[in-house]
């Protein structure tokens, strides 16, 4: 519900903006990459591309560069969530062993509650 809301509130007004944004930037912009390019080559006519598509391009980008920047940050946090699903996984497994060679049913107990909580993940 509250994503729902936030997509009404947000997102559907950033996206209106974007689009009366890309609509009063249509003029066409010369894109150079070299920072020391002579004035007189850079007034010679040319192929244009919209102001518009260079500030997406742009933004983008940014939004690649950040995603992929918090991919690698959150690497431990991913690396260390396999070693306890592995760790939880091997328990089980002892546990299941334990209750087969004692004669106890795998599905009573009084630890099934735990059990349910781990296969949740």
């Amino acid at each position: 519900m509250l994503n729902k809301i936030v997509g009404w509130l947000v997102l559907v007004p950033l996206c209106l903006v974007l689009i009366v944004f890309a609509l009063a930037n249509r003029q066409f912009v010369i894109v150079n990459f070299n920072p020391f390019a002579p004035v007189e080559q850079l007034a010679t006519p040319g192929y244009g591309v919209p102001l518009f598509v260079v500030l997406y391009i742009v933004l983008l980008v940014g939004v690649l560069l950040g995603g992929i920047a918090t991919w690698f940050a959150q690497g431990q946090h991913r690396q260390r969530e396999r070693h306890w699903r592995r760790e939880a996984h091997m328990l089980n497994t002892e546990l299941e062993s334990l209750r087969k060679s004692q004669g106890q049913s795998p599905a009573g107990g009084p630890l099934s509650d735990v059990d349910d909580l781990l296969e949740l993940r």
